[in-house]
């Protein structure tokens, strides 16, 4: 900040520009990338995994569980 003094005595203050970023904005920046690198990461990962891996197996149904369920829908199981 610089001050100078006019012919009246009184001070005229000049506010300095600053030249180059904001730090906060730097920082801003920064973090912004790396959440989008993140985030652009595990989508491709992601995609690569849906078309590489092979589908996930569904465990078999228990003989328990099928005999339960058609006693639900009111028909017997067989050999009762």
């Amino acid at each position: 900040m610089a001050s100078f003094a006019d012919g009246g005595g009184n001070k005229i203050i000049v506010e300095e520009e600053h030249k180059g970023l904001n730090p906060g904005l730097i920082v801003l920046l920064v973090v912004v990338g790396v959440l989008l690198l993140f985030f652009i990461g595990n989508y491709a990962l992601y995609v690569y995994a849906q078309k590489t891996l092979p589908p996930k197996k569904k465990k078999p149904v228990s003989k328990k569980k099928l005999k339960k369920e058609r006693l639900k829908q009111g028909v017997s199981a067989p050999g009762e």
